[in-house]
């Protein structure tokens, strides 16, 4: 068993220890997108959670070297699309650099916001964008929930997870007793 003790300042864990560590731990795999200067922009997230329920908050984070920081410096709203475990291509796609991820055969239109909504996403959540922190080498943002859309066939679809650097799912776990 490895273990890190937090101590002064110069024995702070290494990043790289960081990545082994969270690589263990399973996340949901969504996509946030929004308006761009030249189109819309998007990307694939593992850090989206639900903040507050009143008011009704979601949280995420981005590096600040990523291709989406100026759209999201610029961005008053967004869409937080949360990936059923059949849309891995699409987790995928929105994760490869240097491509654009709204060409064929990404489905997509713009709501009457402003927002790019991804036409298959069963969930998704239109957000206003409360605050955006400088948290280290990312941008956490902090989002007022207006709208949710939610599938009616949604509850039957298994959710997208990644963990130790693979898509997957969930199966039904036991009850808890």
């Amino acid at each position: 068993m490895t273990s890190t003790a937090l101590g002064a300042e110069s024995e702070l864990i290494d990043p790289a220890a960081l990545r082994r560590v969270f690589r263990g731990h399973a996340a949901g795999v969504a996509i946030v997108t929004m308006p761009g200067p030249h189109g819309p922009v998007g990307f694939t997230a593992t850090s989206v959670a639900s903040l507050s329920a009143d008011p009704p908050l979601l949280s995420f984070s981005v590096a600040i070297t990523s291709s989406c920081t100026p759209a999201l410096a610029a961005a008053t709203g967004l869409v937080v699309h949360l990936l059923s475990d059949d849309q891995e291509e699409l987790a995928a796609r929105f994760a490869t650099p240097g491509i654009d991820r709204f060409a064929e055969p990404t489905r997509w239109r713009t709501l009457p916001t402003g927002e790019p909504l991804l036409a298959d996403a069963a969930v998704w959540l239109r957000t206003r964008i409360r605050s955006r922190l400088i948290a280290g080498d990312h941008h956490l943002v902090i989002a007022e929930i207006a709208e949710t859309r939610v599938d009616s066939a949604a509850g039957l679809l298994a959710p997208l997870v990644y963990h130790n650097g693979r898509y997957g799912t969930v199966t039904a776990g036991r009850p808890r007793t």
